[in-house]
């Protein structure tokens, strides 16, 4: 979609006109609140709702075709819901509705008003933008009956009064955000044969090309030799060799203070020698989300351009089962010297997290962040409505709150208890890879990984086991199956705040 800002005057006879349209309570009726409209279009929709046709709820939608009315041919309406309750979220998923309409009306230009989109939210510009960019997606290109002919949508910002700089800041910070989302959604989208690590690895060298990111990619042998014993041990199964990415994005160098991320990349996880069933197996290419959630970060925050310091790590590979993969009972020695029992071959996001978090402490970081489609337990406890959120910092459990509030990203705070360590000792290494106790799934796999972060470094994990993909009910602006690209904009505001 191309989105411009243009001046009322200026605007042509469009396609569609988008009206957004909220409810106030008045008594025990809702009121519908509309505006910079025009009598007729008043009359227009207050006759819909009187005949039930429309009542102005969240994500609700009215198409008038050849209405001849607000400069266009056709007018959309599309519902905000209760204007009291109206947030930043609340347009980002209004938007997401209207892309969806416009689309199927086949629009060639649209507008909506700029004034109206500011007038409910602060940031609602932005919002907005993000809205309709994220919606902008979708995984074809090997689709051999796409419509070539296709034309890109249009759609214009209209504004009576000139923008200033802080609201045009907010329109490119949203366009430049919904960028990244959608790239790090195409990675996650494509299959184990077309995103192989060492793809994974030559995608993001040519995405930091024009930007301010420094990517370097170990081989095989480089792994090896810096002891990543728990990334060696999960790839021995698989005929494509591993890789470690690093991105380093500098925006502050009067300081060496920086944020880490780590993120998890597995390209395919057939569970290794512990085989996972068949059935929705095709959908374990998401298990490298994490890791792609923290590619997307570091670009967003070098395109942005912002004043801050962060590395990205991704230790990726594939979970597979040749005749070298590890076996249930093999022990592993990690990059800081802990050894693991590895008891399940399919929790293996932790012994690949491991690694990339022992190294990242060895930077010496301001503080740690992972991300990780880490445990079926959590879709369990948490749904694809949460991303649950482990820290035993108080300070950052409220930054990583702030900032999921202000990227409309739900966020979670889940429990580490003393129990959950004693869950995970070994009884033949330091550490098994299960719990010896079966609930706690998710509690017990952070306690886990907290082994590896550098003492005294504030860290908090991400399982975005449940966020990562296919939350096509919950979200307007996502994909019905597929990527969503989950905590990159929580990540972006959090890289401000640590």
């Amino acid at each position: 979609m191309q989105i411009s800002l243009t001046k009322v005057s200026d605007v042509k006879k469009l396609s569609v006109r988008v009206i957004l349209v909220g409810q106030q309570k008045s008594g025990k009726q809702n009121k519908l609140k509309m505006d910079d409209v025009s009598k007729e279009t008043t009359e227009l929709i207050e006759a819909a709702a009187k005949a039930g046709e429309f009542e102005g709820k969240a994500n609700e939608c009215q198409l008038y075709r050849n209405a001849n009315l607000e400069g266009a041919t056709h007018l959309l309406f599309v519902g905000l819901g209760d204007t009291k309750a109206i947030d930043e979220e609340t347009l980002r998923s209004a938007a997401g509705t209207t892309f969806k309409a416009l689309t199927s009306v086949k629009a060639a230009s649209s507008a909506v008003s700029l004034d109206q989109i500011t007038g409910f939210a602060k940031s609602g510009a932005q919002a907005f933008v993000e809205g309709l960019q994220l919606s902008d997606y979708s995984m074809d290109e090997y689709k051999t009956a796409k419509d070539k002919k296709q034309k890109t949508m249009k759609l214009s910002l209209l504004y009576s009064k000139a923008p200033n700089a802080t609201l045009k800041k907010q329109i490119t910070s949203a366009e430049t955000i919904a960028e990244c989302v959608n790239f790090s959604k195409r990675l996650g989208d494509l299959p184990g044969n077309k995103m192989t690590p060492e793809i994974l690895a030559n995608e993001v060298v040519n995405a930091a090309k024009g930007t301010k990111l420094k990517v370097t990619v170990w081989d095989k042998a480089r792994i090896k030799k810096e002891r990543f014993g728990g990334l060696m041990g999960v790839n021995l199964g698989s005929a494509n060799d591993p890789r470690f990415i690093i991105m380093k994005y500098t925006g502050n160098p009067s300081t060496k203070k920086h944020v880490a991320f780590v993120g998890k990349g597995l390209t395919f996880d057939a569970g290794g020698i512990s085989i996972k069933p068949s059935a929705g197996m095709d959908e374990m290419r998401y298990d490298m989300c994490g890791g792609a959630n923290v590619i997307g970060t570091l670009l967003a925050v070098a395109k942005l351009g912002l004043k801050v310091n962060v590395v990205g790590y991704v230790p990726s590979t594939e979970n597979m089962l040749g005749g070298l993969a590890t076996k249930p009972g093999d022990i592993l020695t990690f990059r800081n010297g802990k050894t693991a029992e590895v008891l399940n071959t399919d929790a293996e996001g932790r012994l690949i997290l491991a690694d990339g978090l022992s190294y990242a402490s060895e930077q010496k970081p301001a503080a740690i962040v992972d991300a990780a489609t880490l445990t079926g337990a959590m879709v369990v406890a948490l749904g694809n409505t949460y991303t649950g959120f482990f820290t035993t910092d108080e300070k950052v459990r409220g930054k990583v709150e702030e900032a999921g509030k202000e990227s409309g990203e739900n966020v979670w705070a889940m429990p580490i208890h003393k129990d959950h360590h004693s869950d995970m000792k070994g009884q033949f290494a330091d550490l098994s890879n299960i719990s010896s106790f079966r609930g706690a799934g998710s509690s017990t796999a952070a306690a886990f990984l907290s082994n590896f972060v550098g003492e005294g470094i504030p860290y908090v994990h991400f399982d975005i086991a449940g966020t990562a993909w296919n939350c096509g009910n919950r979200l307007s602006y996502v994909p019905p199956k597929g990527a969503t690209g989950c905590m990159i904009r929580t990540f972006v505001e959090l890289a401000k705040k640590l």
